[in-house]
């Protein structure tokens, strides 16, 4: 790798580099001319690279990556080196110091003081043996070198031959100054100098050599960079640029481009690729516009459908009244599909004829004729049936219609009657040169028919056609939805009538036959002249006259009832009110919310009629001393109305079945409620009342 590096020549001089890319292109040489140039140059060792790049990227990394490890690998030796020696020069400096604190402390033990000798020749003996062993963990070891070896043997047998059975002696050798250790210690103190200078000495020689790898590291970083930098340069760069420049040519939409093939590389094979879709790109180009405009105009009409859908669906589902929806639906199906004039006709299940709705853009004239068809007799009974019919030429119509008696449509042709012709020309007398008709359905129901008129002929595709048929079924849904409602309301009001009538017979009816039958009496006593017994009649004629009032206020007072949420508990105070006014009975009011959701309006008002009818059946026939009302609000909801009164007999009010008006009036509410209504009596034994409602069964209010 050196000797590549070091080569002062090149295939390609590095004035190319600063060249246009078109002209680097077209000057520089292939990749592979350049890589065996420079194997050539170099003996040849990249001769087997030649053809595939992912094999000389491998190469050359492998071989920059040894050089660079093996360089860093020997600085972090050296440096190693250094510190372990650094270690070993603190060390070896302190066993002066070391020495000099045992020559202290003997002197402290002669003199009998106290003293940390032991302390220090044991410190002193651990410091040796480090620099004997070395530590690696710090790091700390000599220096691999003989003298210095051998310099620190002398002061290790210095240490332990002379001076330390001299501190010995000296312990011992009673008080005075220990002449023998310190006769030892300057030769000791001097070789442990000479130590540290041969580690110093050998340091610097190792930091030098330090330096000079940390150079070469550097001087090889900058020389192997510009080198992978070139070639590099000559491997991708120059194809990228040629890729490049084709590029921009084809962008240009110069499909005649053609980038040349001279190496056998994965450069070589995307240059063929290339060439070879350019081909194919300039095969496609020619109708390629073509079939974008038709993909973006059939995109744009599907985002039309949907948007028409869509806005279509969400004005159906607005609470207008039938015409003024077909009105709107209209309006809006004209300016989307640019008619000039329509109508909506809805079919008459009383007389099978299609009656004009609503008409937009179409003459008085033509609207007068068309109020009120036959279904069979033109397009738009048809339509309402069957498939849609769209006449295109409304003249051609005319002409053929002479002449074969058959209209021509989007379909199929249907048999011509004179009906069809009279219509067909109050179309092409308005002014109207195409029409197209759709039905209105419901679930496979036609309710009726819309058309479209345009002034001109008006070609419609299948996909117009599709969606005007979704759009009339979503039309008659909601013809149909507004139908059921309205049926609704009309069921309702008929349950609430018969109610009014159930409860008109339970009362009013009967209080009226007993008047009846009070004036029959009257009558016969006057023609008698017997006005003792008028006198007595009179004031029966009376009381039922009254009793009669207070029926009818209390039918109109419950019929007029109308509850929000959370207004049950007032509506049960009033009631329990107006029952303690009207009756002598003493009643009993035990209310008792436990947690339980508030019932909604409709449900409250239902369960308020059942307390009232419940209390008006007492207050009539019970003949009650005592009456208790519970209401209990929790999981389930709870209604219970008791009395001590005379009572019935079950069987006997079973065998009544529905004559008994008051009793099937609140077993009809419970039923609404989806409730659970029990009634309990007996003879003599007062009776009660009880509706549950589960929860299953409650509504949210």
């Amino acid at each position: 790798m050196l000797a590549l590096v070091r080569r002062p020549s090149f295939p390609v001089s590095f004035m190319a580099m600063t060249r246009s890319p078109d002209s680097a292109a077209r000057s520089a040489p292939s990749p592979a001319a350049a890589v065996a140039a420079l194997a050539a140059q170099s003996g040849g060792p990249l001769a087997p690279f030649r053809r595939r790049l992912s094999t000389r990227i491998v190469v050359l990394s492998t071989v920059v990556l040894a050089i660079v490890l093996t360089m860093i690998g020997g600085t972090l030796w050296l440096s190693w080196q250094l510190e372990g020696a650094g270690a070993a020069i603190n060390d070896a400096g302190s066993l002066r110091m070391r020495a000099n604190a045992v020559a202290i402390e003997l002197w402290e033990t002669r003199l009998g003081k106290p003293s940390r000798l032991d302390a220090q020749v044991g410190q002193l003996n651990e410091t040796l043996r480090q620099l004997h062993e070395g530590n690696a963990a710090r790091p700390l070891f000599l220096p691999d070198d003989a003298l210095i070896r051998q310099q620190f043997d002398r002061v290790a047998t210095s240490w332990h031959e002379r001076l330390e059975p001299a501190v010995q002696r000296d312990r011992v050798s009673g008080v005075g100054e220990p002449s023998g250790y310190l006769a030892l210690l300057p030769a000791f103190v001097d070789d442990a100098n000479r130590l540290v200078v041969l580690i110093e000495r050998e340091n610097a020689r190792k930091t030098a050599w330090l330096r000079t790898s940390q150079i070469a590291l550097a001087a090889l970083s900058c020389v192997g960079t510009v080198a992978i930098v070139y070639l590099l340069y000559l491997w991708f760069v120059v194809p990228v640029q040629r890729l490049q420049d084709g590029l921009a040519r084809i962008e240009a939409q110069e499909f005649d481009t053609r980038l040349p093939v001279d190496t056998r590389d994965e450069f070589g094979h995307l240059a063929q690729g290339f060439n070879q879709m350019v081909a194919e790109l300039q095969a496609l180009y020619q109708d390629l516009a073509a079939r974008v405009d038709v993909k973006t105009g059939q995109l744009a009409a599907q985002n039309r459908e949907l948007r028409i859908l869509y806005e279509m669906a969400a004005f159906l589902n607005t609470p207008e009244p039938v015409e003024p929806l077909s009105r709107d639906f209209l309006t809006r199906l004209m300016r989307e599909f640019e008619a000039d004039g329509g109508t909506v006709r809805l079919a008459s299940a009383e007389d099978d004829n299609l009656h004009l709705l609503v008409a937009e853009g179409l003459p008085e004239e033509l609207v007068r004729a068309e109020r009120c068809m036959p279904a069979q007799d033109c397009a738009c009974g048809a339509a309402s049936a069957e498939e849609p019919v769209v006449v295109v030429d409304l003249r051609s119509l005319v002409a053929q219609m002479s002449a074969k008696g058959r209209i021509p449509t989007a379909n199929a042709a249907n048999t011509m009657s004179d009906a069809e012709r009279a219509h067909a020309q109050h179309c092409l007398r308005a002014g109207f040169a195409s029409v197209a008709v759709f039905g209105i359905v419901s679930q496979s129901e036609p309710l009726g028919t819309f058309s479209l008129h345009f002034r001109r002929e008006r070609q419609m595709p299948p996909s117009e056609v599709q969606l005007l048929q979704t759009l009339g079924r979503h039309l008659g849904v909601a013809l149909k939805n507004r139908r059921l409602a309205a049926l609704a309301r009309q069921l309702a009001v008929s349950e609430e009538r018969n109610l009014v009538a159930q409860g008109l017979h339970d009362s009013i009816a009967q209080g009226l036959s007993f008047l009846k039958m009070q004036v029959h009496l009257l009558d016969g006593a006057a023609a008698d002249g017997n006005l003792d017994e008028v006198r007595e009649i009179v004031p029966l004629l009376a009381g039922g006259v009254e009793e009669s009032y207070d029926d009818v206020r209390e039918l109109l007072l419950n019929f007029r009832s109308k509850l929000g949420t959370g207004a049950l508990r007032p509506a049960v105070d009033d009631t329990v009110a107006r029952f303690r006014r009207q009756s002598d009975a003493e009643l009993s009011l035990d209310y008792r919310d436990e947690g339980g959701p508030p019932l909604p309006a409709d449900q409250q008002l239902q369960v308020l009629f059942v307390l009232q009818e419940a209390l008006s059946n007492i207050r009539k026939h019970a003949e009650a001393q005592h009456v208790s009302v519970s209401v209990v609000n929790g999981r389930d909801f709870r209604l219970a109305i008791e009395d001590d009164g005379v009572g019935y007999d079950p069987a006997d009010i079973a065998a009544r079945g529905e004559a008994h008006v008051g009793f099937h009036i609140m077993r009809e509410r419970a039923k609404r409620l989806a409730g659970a209504l029990t009634l309990d009596s007996a003879p003599g034994r007062g009776s009660r009342v009880e509706l549950v409602l589960p929860a299953a069964s409650r509504k949210a209010a």
